[in-house]
């Protein structure tokens, strides 16, 4: 069994982030498969001070709790503090913390570094000009500094092929099978099974709310909009965009961040879900709103086309007035909408499965601890999740260098 040691993500349990929620069920999967698993949190995140959670041990590091800083002050000092522990995989989660996994790489050369790349950070709109240089350094060295290195979709794993000519292990994000629930808790907003439209996530400008609020209002339905989330990094100027946006309209609910029994009854009674986001990695909240069985209408961009398949509808990314075309019909169209919720729910069933993910995952721990690096093939570890795959990505499957 091998000491892993997950560094980058803000922390576990979960509350909001792709990459947050990613960490907990691979961390937690591995740790009920043997491992010693550690992950590095903060504090202000988790908001807990629990020492395990599911098997997982917790190390709790301060952090410099700024949009800009946060993320490197914390994974300096867990960059810092793994090096007095024992260790056989460090794992880097996102571009940005892995800019500092040469520090373990140099200070442990017998421990084997592997980063995730999750989603190209830089092209959200939140950051500035040396925090984009930043993410793209840290993207840099994500792909060619540690011994393995993992992309989240197709989609990134050919444009790692095409700008820095390495292969790259695709392993997806994965969401389980989760049981719809009936409507009780919600009702104290004035929802139903059925009324109301949902979308879920950071109210951060990338995701593209604003183009959904401009959309709904200008359209007849007595169905609701309902917005699940809030501000990232304690910034509120967003939401309070979106708020003004929405001003006057009864039908538009900010619920803020919600988990747990609420979030799985708000997934699991919405008409639709909504996902306009204009820059992604690959979605967890898309990938749960289909296995609700919902049917998701989502904005164009690559990686909602590989998530989502033939199971949803899309919108051209950023135009409001082909999204509001798009929901005018859908509104009308139940039964097309419940159709293509039973197809996201397969589609979940083979492709996203959390078990084959974390299965894959720990066979590419496994070879890489215990054989050279260039002995591992690709194809060995690709989730094939596309029913057709290109010649160009086929062509990629040979071994890692």
């Amino acid at each position: 069994m091998l000491n892993i040691f997950f560094i980058g993500q803000k922390g576990i349990p979960a509350t909001y982030g792709g990459v947050e929620h990613h960490v907990e069920q691979l961390s937690t999967r591995l740790a009920e498969r043997g491992h010693q698993v550690w992950v590095y949190c903060r504090r202000w995140y988790t908001g807990q001070n629990l020492k395990t959670y599911h098997g997982v041990n917790l190390l709790y590091l301060p952090s410099l709790n700024h949009k800009n800083l946060d993320a490197a002050t914390h994974t300096f000092l867990a960059s810092l503090d793994v090096l007095s522990r024992k260790t056989d995989i460090i794992h880097y989660q996102g571009i940005g913390p892995s800019a500092l996994l040469p520090i373990p790489k140099a200070g442990k050369p017998h421990t084997k570094i592997v980063a995730t790349f999750h989603c190209k950070d830089y092209e959200h709109q939140k950051w500035g000009f040396f925090a984009q240089n930043f993410l793209k350094l840290g993207e840099r060295i994500a792909v060619t500094r540690p011994h393995g290195t993992i992309v989240v979709s197709k989609v990134l794993q050919e444009y790692v092929a095409k700008k820095y000519k390495k292969e790259v292990i695709y392993i997806p994000n994965g969401v389980p099978i989760l049981k719809p629930q009936k409507p009780k808790m919600i009702a104290d907003w004035g929802l139903d099974k059925e009324n109301y439209l949902l979308t879920v996530a950071r109210l951060v400008a990338h995701k593209g709310i604003h183009y959904l609020i401009k959309a709904f209002r200008q359209i007849r339905t007595s169905l609701k909009l309902v917005i699940v989330g809030g501000p990232a990094d304690g910034g509120g100027a967003y939401e309070k965009r979106l708020k003004e946006l929405a001003e006057g309209d009864e039908r538009v609910l900010f619920t803020g961040y919600q988990t747990g029994d609420t979030l799985a009854e708000l997934f699991s009674n919405a008409y639709l879900f909504i996902h306009p986001s204009e820059a992604e990695g690959l979605p967890i909240a898309v990938l749960e709103a289909l296995s609700y069985a919902r049917g998701v209408l989502a904005s164009d961009i690559p990686e909602h086309l590989e998530a989502i398949g033939g199971a949803g509808f899309f919108f051209r990314n950023k135009n409001v007035k082909d999204l509001k075309e798009k929901l005018e019909k859908l509104i009308h169209e139940p039964l097309v909408i419940k159709e293509a919720g039973r197809k996201g729910r397969e589609r979940v069933r083979k492709e996203y499965d959390w078990d084959k993910i974390v299965t894959k995952t720990d066979e590419f721990y496994d070879k890489l601890f215990y054989h050279h690096p260039k002995d591992i093939k690709v194809h060995d570890f690709a989730v094939h999740t596309w029913d057709e795959v290109t010649d160009q990505t086929e062509s990629l499957y040979h071994s890692l260098l």
